[in-house]
């Protein structure tokens, strides 16, 4: 284990996790630098989005004073004939960043989508200027498949790329 890394373990999320969530899932949206919702969303409309029902899945990342660090949720990309296709989002608490909840969790979503019977894994929106998660991502084994220019309004860097990223499971 890497200096400064944080030991996490994953668990299934509970309705019981949200008031954990919450506040670091409503600090990432309200700036509005990395996810395509609602700055203003609210925490119950947010709670539906976010903690799936089966056959979806909800995780946190717990650390060993059993603080929840980060959070990711695992869904079929697509419904019918798309649904062998998995997509996932996550969020790390930034006061934990840094220190491979990120990956552990990216890690675990693929094992769990593979072991699900998905084919793949998509990333719909990965913003371009989000580096960090584009360079993981892409350690994991994704690749950029295609980027709609000028999709996301970042606060800061105005107008940048959506980029659509795949990977075979």
């Amino acid at each position: 284990m890497h200096a400064g890394r944080v030991h996490a373990e994953i668990r299934e999320a509970t309705a019981g996790d949200w008031p954990a969530v919450w506040p670091f899932f409503h600090q990432i949206v309200a700036a509005g630098e990395t996810f395509t919702y609602p700055v203003d969303l609210g925490s119950e409309e947010a709670r539906g989005w976010w903690l799936l029902e089966p056959p979806n899945r909800t995780v946190v990342a717990v650390d060993a004073a059993g603080t929840v660090v980060g959070t990711a949720k695992t869904n079929r990309n697509q419904a019918g004939n798309g649904a062998h296709v998995a997509s996932a989002s996550y969020m790390v608490d930034p006061a934990h960043g840094g220190r491979g909840v990120g990956r552990a969790l990216v890690e675990d979503s693929l094992r769990w989508a593979k072991e699900a019977g998905f084919r793949g894994m998509q990333f719909n929106a990965v913003v371009q200027t989000n580096t960090h998660a584009v360079r993981l991502y892409e350690d994991l084994g994704f690749g950029i498949v295609g980027t709609v220019p000028d999709a996301f309004r970042h606060p800061v860097h105005g107008y940048t790329g959506l980029h659509v990223m795949y990977r075979p499971l």
